[in-house]
């Protein structure tokens, strides 16, 4: 639904840990003049419920919402709080299960290392993590991820990574979702690997599965030219009932 303000389809980009609006910053660039944007800060609270509600106090009535990485947690918070405000539904190398116990205590020893010693954001070391081995020496990839980082800061991401631990499984939300709904996963992303988002597209009713090849977690710095070419798609899309 558009923006009575703009006349433009609506979009709330909600963006990954350690993540702000540049990770959209290709898909933004390309779209933007035919969606009104907005990009929820993530880093400001260590409650999924505090950042979904914050996100929906500055979205109009009605919007196209897009979750990526972390950023699909939020949006699945959303969901919870007002589907009849979600117009469609994007979701970007993430999943609808909750952490592991081993993902828990993961994430609970990077917070003590992240309080007792020196925040260093992203480092060279983590990026073969994030990203494919072909863009490991490409600055327009790496650059921002380590620039993002170093803004969220170490408090921003001890409060990304307590929200993320809190959350709940997802699952049960997939089969009542009948909006326009993107599902897309790079083909090695080994942090929430493709498998996941090939459950979400299973469980959803007319789902679009979109699995990049050459592509790691961050797609839309990746591969910027398939993920905003399925965006564009995906914004386009008829509701399933007019189909």
């Amino acid at each position: 639904m558009a923006d009575a303000r703009t006349d433009r389809p609506a979009l709330l980009l909600c963006p990954g840990l350690l993540n702000d609006a540049r990770v959209f910053a290709p898909q933004l660039a390309a779209l933007g003049a035919r969606i009104d944007s907005r990009v929820a800060d993530l880093a400001s609270s260590d409650s999924l419920a505090e950042l979904a509600e914050a996100a929906l106090a500055q979205a109009p009535p009605r919007f196209a919402l897009l979750g990526f990485s972390m950023g699909g947690y939020v949006a699945f918070e959303i969901l919870r709080r007002a589907p009849e405000r979600v117009t469609r539904l994007a979701l970007l190398d993430t999943s609808a299960r909750p952490d592991t116990p081993e993902q828990t205590a993961q994430r609970q020893a990077l917070l003590r290392l992240a309080r007792t010693g020196t925040f260093k954001g992203v480092t060279p070391r983590l990026l073969p993590r994030l990203v494919h081995p072909s863009r490991l020496a490409d600055p327009t990839v790496t650059e921002p991820i380590f620039a993002m980082a170093a803004s969220i800061g170490r408090d921003g991401f001890l409060r990304q990574q307590t929200a993320i631990m809190g959350r709940p499984d997802n699952r049960s939300l997939l089969a009542a979702i009948r909006v326009p709904m993107l599902v897309l996963c790079g083909r090695d992303d080994q942090l929430t690997p493709p498998a996941l988002s090939q459950e979400i597209a299973a469980a959803v009713p007319g789902a679009e599965l979109v699995l990049v090849d050459d592509c790691g977690h961050v797609s839309p710095l990746e591969r910027p030219d398939i993920v905003t070419a399925a965006l564009a798609a995906w914004l386009s899309a008829r509701p399933p009932a007019e189909r």
